[in-house]
């Protein structure tokens, strides 16, 4: 156990010291505390933390826990020397607040794979003297308010991440397209979409049919089972590919479209350096070649919308390939694909 440092919590009253804990102390000291208590949460399935055992196991940093006493030992005055002791002398009397999950999830790593014992836990301890106080901060960590969905998730993230007004990419939301729409512009929550179907690895991340809390399950779940393509491969790419290609109309014009849009950006995970290294005019050719391609499709027959995602997803796939394919030959290529 370290201890780095410590602070002052004036809604519960109560110390919060910051520090780590390795592996074989977790196993040993804290993982027997899960069940300890009523007002713990059930375990939930280990289905939903098979990602994080994967990710465990590959040595990821797993966000802080919380554990907390209902003691009066520790005080403003006490050192992080202090709170090393009373830990080493007191874990089993102590509660876990937030990290149950992967309290859980790490016991079940150990138990069946090799893992790093000595890799590092972080957490926070509070110690506060009245259990409603304590009450109160796990409710607090865990109920506090409405979790974000995905897509608003993605929202903040593309907010702080992407510049793209210094890339001169021109978005809209809604609400600003119902006022007046700009051309050049993208619809931001169409961006939102291509990032959200990147990250799942699948262009099929809305469904009209299927409300909109269990669709953003789906989503999540798609996400936590998806495993990198690459570690040179980002988001960034479809980006900077966005930024390079508008600069044709007739490019432009075919991105902004939903359904070209989310393919071509999961396609981009597999095929960003080539595609990329393409000029304009090149680019400009090969969606030619691919519209040239799916006009020939029956629209009677088929789903136009969910066809066009999934093609346009498997042509920038397999563009190092495609990209050498004449009309006819493409056609029959997307023709097998959905007679799969």
């Amino acid at each position: 156990m370290k201890i780095y440092d410590k602070d002052f919590d004036s809604v519960i009253d109560g110390v919060v010291a910051n520090g780590s804990i390795t592996y074989k102390d977790v196993i040993e000291k804290l993982v027997p505390l899960i069940s300890k208590t009523e007002f713990q949460r059930k375990l939930q399935d280990k289905k939903f933390y098979e990602k994080l055992e994967r990710d465990i196991e590959k040595g990821c940093i797993m966000p802080p826990i919380t554990i907390a006493y209902v003691n009066n030992q520790i005080t403003q005055e006490s050192s992080t020397e202090d709170v090393v002791n009373f830990f080493n002398a007191n874990y089993d009397t102590s509660f876990v607040l937030d990290g149950i999950q992967r309290l859980n999830t790490l016991k079940r790593v150990v138990d069946s794979k090799t893992i790093d014992l000595t890799k590092n836990l972080y957490l926070n301890i509070i110690f506060c003297d009245n259990i409603d106080k304590l009450l109160y901060r796990m409710i607090t960590l865990n109920n506090g308010q409405k979790p974000m969905t995905p897509r608003h998730q993605v929202e903040v993230m593309m907010a702080n991440v992407f510049n793209f007004e210094q890339l001169g990419i021109n978005i809209q939301t809604e609400k600003e397209r119902a006022d007046k729409i700009k051309m050049n512009s993208f619809n931001k929550s169409d961006l939102v979409q291509a990032y959200l179907a990147y990250m799942a690895n699948s262009p099929m991340v809305d469904n009209q049919k299927i409300i909109q809390d269990k669709m953003d399950e789906l989503i999540v779940s798609k996400i936590i089972s998806t495993e990198p393509v690459s570690n040179e491969t980002t988001f960034e790419n479809v980006i900077n590919a966005l930024a390079k290609f508008q600069k044709s109309n007739i490019a432009l014009k075919w991105l902004k479209q939903a359904n070209n849009l989310v393919g071509f950006a999961v396609g981009m995970k597999y095929s960003s350096k080539v595609i990329l290294e393409l000029s304009v005019d090149e680019f400009e050719e090969s969606i030619i070649l691919f519209d040239q391609a799916f006009t020939d499709f029956n629209p009677s027959k088929i789903k136009m919308g969910k066809l066009r995602r999934e093609l346009s997803y498997d042509f920038f796939k397999n563009y190092s390939k495609l990209k050498n394919y004449g009309r006819l030959e493409l056609l029959e290529y997307f023709s097998d694909l959905t007679n799969d």
